[in-house]
């Protein structure tokens, strides 16, 4: 099938829920994707912060088929040795004693709610407000929509869950206004990703954490996208110098296989008994084995330094663009890998004419071009797309969004 075939084929039988390229992929290889009629493209994508270690790296595709030999599922009232490898791999990664895996960043994000309301109740029975951010976006399920601090994702679907609150992200006042004793967590993506790559300062972080030990609510830092070394440390809460309570993943953890979870220290291993959260498929060996590959090839090959290294030179080389251009990008901003360029205009056409120039990039919030690649992306990968950015005539016509 060409591109043309899977395209009117998929549109035929597949829900319309997505914005979608006009692109069919079938393969790729480090950061390079091929679509169907064979054409090659420079992902700076990802699949949106997932394929951690680019396309059919070596370790992965080895530990997935070795484990597709062996068991793929079993219920989680069995215990496996992958999935007892892969959670003392996350324990390390992330600094937390206790873990729960699930299978993608909104199931992760439900359960860290489901806990902070058991916490809460264990408290009393008031206690159950939870506090977001504005601009936010932590899932699309009724509970994690709700959560997403942005009314578009929203509509439609009302009555929604009760108790939220939110606030305007950066702003430690406004966040000290809302808090009180009913409170159960506070909900924050240390980066906002979706939102527009916005990176708050330290001080706010850190006046959040002392907010929700004033009021024994719990801090939530959602690090979907923002984890598993793309901001130059294992996870974004290592640069604030506070830890949240519950931290939740997904997205690069499994290097491109479906999964997720979320963790937590010792004191809160227990807010959940036996029975009161789970899921088929969560933890299931095949992801258990991604994760394990994953984690160990990024430490192994020193990914999360190398984030740190190769995000200072692209963030050097979008910021000579916007010196070139002042009147066409406005700002550049994020750390590590995980970079957001905003434009004065909508970017959409700036998308469009990167992907003529087969370079893939992301347009998000209107006018963000979110740059997300693999954490093994070369400084000559960069380069490439800093080349296709510039040709693009930065800043003109309408941006479709995709998230």
């Amino acid at each position: 099938m060409n591109n043309i075939e899977i395209r009117e084929q998929t549109d035929k039988y597949y829900l319309p829920v997505f914005g979608r390229y006009p692109l069919a992929l079938t393969h790729g290889k480090g950061c390079m994707v091929y679509d169907a009629d064979g054409e090659g493209y420079l992902d700076f994508l990802a699949g949106i912060a997932v394929n951690s270690l680019g396309y059919a790296h070596p370790a992965l595709v080895k530990a997935i088929s070795e484990q597709a030999g062996k068991i793929m599922h079993c219920s989680n009232v069995f215990y496996t040795d992958v999935q007892a490898r892969a959670v003392k791999l996350i324990s390390e990664a992330t600094g937390f004693d206790r873990v729960f895996l699930a299978n993608c960043g909104a199931e992760a994000n439900e359960g860290a709610i489901k806990l902070a309301r058991k916490y809460g109740h264990s408290k009393n029975d008031g206690k159950y407000r939870i506090i977001t951010a504005v601009h936010s976006f932590h899932g699309r399920t009724m509970m994690t929509v709700t959560a997403t601090g942005q009314p578009k994702y929203q509509q439609g679907y009302e009555p929604l869950p009760a108790g939220f609150d939110y606030v305007p992200y950066g702003d430690l006042e406004a966040l000290k206004e809302v808090m009180d004793e009913d409170v159960c967590c506070v909900m924050l993506e240390p980066i906002q990703g979706e939102g527009g790559v916005h990176v708050p300062s330290d001080e706010y972080l850190q006046g959040a954490r002392a907010l929700c030990d004033k009021y024994d609510a719990l801090l939530i830092f959602d690090e979907i996208q923002s984890g598993v070394g793309r901001t130059g440390q294992w996870f974004a809460y290592m640069h604030t110098g506070i830890k949240p309570d519950v931290l939740t993943f997904a997205k690069g953890i499994g290097g491109g296989f479906p999964t997720g979870g979320f963790c937590v220290d010792e004191k809160l291993a227990h807010v959940f008994k036996p029975g009161d959260h789970g899921g088929t498929f969560g933890g299931n060996a095949l992801a258990c084995a991604a994760i394990e590959a994953a984690l160990t090839t990024i430490k192994e090959e020193g990914l999360v330094e190398a984030a740190a290294e190769k995000g200072k030179y692209f963030m050097g080389k979008l910021q000579e663009l916007k010196a070139k251009y002042p009147e066409k990008v406005t700002e550049v901003r994020g750390r590590g890998l995980i970079l957001g360029m905003e434009l004065c205009k909508p970017g959409g056409a700036v998308v469009e004419h990167c992907l003529k120039d087969h370079v893939i990039v992301n347009c998000t919030a209107g006018n963000v071009i979110r740059l997300v690649p693999p954490l093994i992306v070369t400084e000559k990968e960069i380069d490439t797309a800093v080349a296709a950015l510039e040709a693009a005539q930065i800043g003109r016509a309408s941006c479709r969004e995709r998230v």
